[in-house]
């Protein structure tokens, strides 16, 4: 018997139904703040990964699906979905034609990491991407869509923000930060002693404990920040409180990924475990220049399928949709063809076997079917149809006309 790879998981029964909920309901907001769809290719050059998310990344490091291909490339599948659409909107040259840019995009995501609750090896992202808008206002509004998205499914969560400053005030910060670290080093974990010289801000990031409790009185960013930064921050905080939204700072708010800059945040939820990020982003204004395109304004997130499915709950199935079937082989044909005019109004699913009525009722309670249509001998002479309606416990028989207007009004 062969198994699934570790960490890769089938989607069926109501962990799919969960699934395609989350997508109908976070695109149809989408959608209302004004993004678009995007599709990016699974398989992208390893280049693309390494110059966006950073060569001082886990991800990068340790985690990503890598491989040289038959014709020689070096390639990845890609391990999150910012970097491909900031990729399209480059090669497209969107960043030289001016003005403003939104997409929304989902899809499967791969890492090589230890597989555990709400975090696999293959995983799914939705999420947006806002090109062309520096205003912090779009920062908020990002904000605001991921809490109507989450409010809309009826998930619980608590906003954690921070600003990382900008190319004025992140240098200064992160030359005290270093001088900081510096005197830490022995009490400090082997991966953070190597991010002070690639990456020192991650060392904020570090999840490992005695590294927390160290790092308490380590050097703020938000302390840091330039006249342009700390404004920015206070009206993002203040548009958050005359809307409704509540949130805290974390100053150790740092986010895993290189490329971003000024506004950073979380929405966190207490349900799942210690893996308690379910969506977080925010603005990267220098990542389109990163992969060589014009400097362009940008913010984005994006949301762990996986990590909110357990948090959402449905409603027990409804009884929806035709079940058809036959009484006995001649009567097949007419089956067909009645569940081919009813599909244009309704769910319609057909039993191809001739079964006994008992059995085509059960048959129907099993698919969920709101009604039962059979069609047997009688049927046939005298060009009618047999329903029963399973949720009002009443029978009937009438014509297809008869029927087919009744779905029409």
């Amino acid at each position: 018997m062969i198994n699934p790879l570790r960490g890769m998981k089938d989607l069926a029964g109501s962990d799919a139904a969960k699934f395609n909920y989350f997508l109908d309901v976070a695109s149809s907001v989408a959608k209302r703040y004004g993004y678009s769809y995007l599709e990016t290719p699974i398989l992208e050059d390893t280049a693309l990964f390494k110059r966006s998310v950073g060569e001082s990344s886990d991800i990068v490091n340790k985690e990503m699906y890598q491989f040289t291909d038959k014709g020689g490339n070096d390639v990845c599948m890609r391990p999150e979905g910012t970097a491909g659409v900031v990729r399209y909107f480059v090669s497209n040259k969107l960043d030289r034609a001016g003005g403003k840019y939104r997409y929304y995009y989902h899809g499967p995501m791969f890492r090589y990491e230890r597989p555990q609750k709400g975090r696999l090896r293959e995983f799914h992202q939705f999420g947006c991407e806002s090109f062309g808008e520096a205003s912090v206002y779009e920062d908020y509004m990002t904000i605001e869509l991921i809490a109507t998205i989450f409010d809309r499914l009826g998930i619980g969560y608590t906003l954690e923000i921070n600003s990382l400053g900008c190319s004025e005030c992140m240098p200064g910060y992160k030359e005290s930060l270093v001088s900081y670290l510096e005197s830490k080093k022995e009490l400090l974990c082997e991966d953070c002693n190597r991010r002070i010289d690639t990456n020192p801000i991650r060392v904020l990031d570090c999840k490992v404990q005695s590294c927390k409790d160290e790092l308490g009185d380590a050097p703020k960013i938000t302390d840091n920040l330039c006249a342009s930064c700390n404004k920015d921050f206070a009206k993002l905080k203040e548009l958050l409180e005359q809307n409704g939204i509540k949130y805290s700072v974390n100053k150790n708010l740092v986010r895993g990924l290189d490329y971003y800059s000024k506004t950073a945040f979380e929405f966190v939820s207490s349900e799942i475990g210690a893996q308690n990020a379910i969506a977080g982003g925010g603005r990267y204004d220098r990542l389109v220049e990163f992969l060589d395109g014009k400097p362009t304004s940008a913010v984005g997130f994006a949301i762990g399928i996986e990590r909110v499915m357990d948090l959402i709950t449905l409603e027990d199935n409804k009884k929806e949709g035709y079940y058809i079937g036959a009484m006995d082989e001649v009567a097949l044909d007419r089956v067909i063809g009645v569940a081919k005019e009813l599909k244009v109004f309704d769910k319609a699913v057909v039993e191809y076997t001739p079964r006994k009525l008992k059995a085509h009722l059960k048959a129907a309670d099993r698919v969920d079917a709101r009604y039962c249509l059979v069609i047997g001998e009688n049927e046939l002479q005298n060009g009618t149809l047999w329903i029963k309606d399973l949720v009002q416990k009443q029978e009937e028989t009438i014509t297809l006309e008869e029927l087919l207007k009744r779905n029409k009004q």
